[in-house]
């Protein structure tokens, strides 16, 4: 929710990636506060392309704020509309319950290939939710492709820490993947909440409180914990912290440990505990998040480490995945898998939106 991210990428949509420029654009804080109205207004979708409230109009900004990215972009890096075979395009997930199969992202696609000039494949979750699936992760068929380009010590754990945090386990054909807890989303609120502030950069924060065990252990104790298989979870469905249970940097540190420690509680229900831990997304950016994690993985022998130390972009991993899956998609590979969502076959998905003249 904090803004878009557009990276390059050239692919056959299978073993070979090829990595180009990518930049980020962030959102006006004006836009971020209707992105989080819209979390809200979400709740009343009863199908999935329902737009209640303001949601339509929002949907409309927020596709001209993408197709505003990708022409900054291409001119930043002196291209045109046709060097681009087709533009990977997430949208903004507003509602996700996948145990009602449905799931909401907002974006139009079309609207984004006529004001951009290039084919648009989007709505990539919807097809795994008709399969039985969980409608997420998506990106572990690209964590396989960066694992077998760059060989770390297998099996090999995946984890991009976002709002939720997720993993992908890969030991040579081997794939499985799911949520497992908070990632950053608690950490923000609380900060948010306690200090005004939009969240605990490098967790200086956390590295100045103490951790509140008892709160640690409520939240380990939820039942999500226990269950095996395939599993996903939306960033509503761990309740925040209450403003009363602790000070700001006791807080702050105590939700990172449980970021950390949900992580590795993973373990329970992978087939091997991971030789190595790669950490990608914004939580990787969190001294204090990955500091328990090194602490925690050692119990096991694990190694932890930052996505950038094997030479990827953390920052881009999910951009990068979602251009790689869009060419997937156009080539009519499987996006996901029965280990990956709990769908009942390999399935693929998206839909391709062609450039018209607008």
């Amino acid at each position: 929710m904090d803004g878009i991210d557009v990276a390059l990428v050239k692919t056959d949509g299978q073993n070979q990636v090829e990595f180009g420029p990518t930049m980020a654009v962030e959102y006006a804080p004006d836009f971020r506060k209707k992105l989080e109205q819209a979390m809200l207004d979400a709740v009343q979708i009863e199908d999935r392309s329902d737009r209640p409230a303001g949601l339509a109009e929002l949907e409309t900004a927020l596709t001209d704020l993408h197709a505003d990215a990708v022409r900054q972009f291409l001119q930043h890096n002196g291209l045109q509309p046709q060097d681009v075979h087709c533009l990977g395009f997430h949208g903004q997930t507003v509602l996700h319950c996948p145990h009602q199969g449905l799931t909401v992202q907002l974006g139009d696609g079309q609207r984004l290939a006529n004001a951009t000039g290039i084919d648009v494949v989007y709505d990539m979750r919807a097809e795994d939710m008709i399969a039985g699936g969980q409608g997420a992760p998506l990106v572990p068929v690209f964590h396989q492709t960066l694992a077998r380009q760059k060989k770390p010590a297998l099996p090999a754990c995946f984890v991009n820490i976002g709002g939720i945090s997720n993993i992908t386990y890969v030991d040579d054909d081997a794939l499985v993947a799911f949520d497992t807890g908070p990632g950053n989303a608690l950490i923000d609120q609380w900060v948010q909440q306690k200090g005004g502030i939009p969240y605990d950069q490098g967790g200086r924060i956390a590295s100045e409180g103490g951790i509140v065990s008892p709160i640690v252990d409520e939240y380990l104790a939820a039942a999500f914990f226990e269950k095996g298989g395939c599993k996903s979870l939306d960033r509503a469905d761990f309740p925040p912290l209450q403003s009363d249970r602790a000070e700001l940097s006791d807080g702050a540190r105590t939700l990172a440990r449980i970021t950390a420690a949900s992580i590795i509680k993973a373990i329970d229900h992978l087939p091997a505990a991971p030789a190595t831990w790669i950490l990608c997304g914004g939580g990787r950016l969190n001294d204090v998040i990955v500091s328990d994690m090194k602490d925690l993985a050692s119990q096991t022998d694990g190694d932890v480490i930052v996505s950038d130390e094997l030479g990827l972009s953390g920052d881009m991993i999910e951009a990068q995945a979602f251009a790689y899956l869009a060419v997937r998609s156009q080539l009519g590979l499987p996006l996901t898998y029965p280990t990956t969502t709990g769908c009942k076959q390999p399935t693929g998905g998206g839909v391709l939106a062609r450039a018209e003249a607008l």
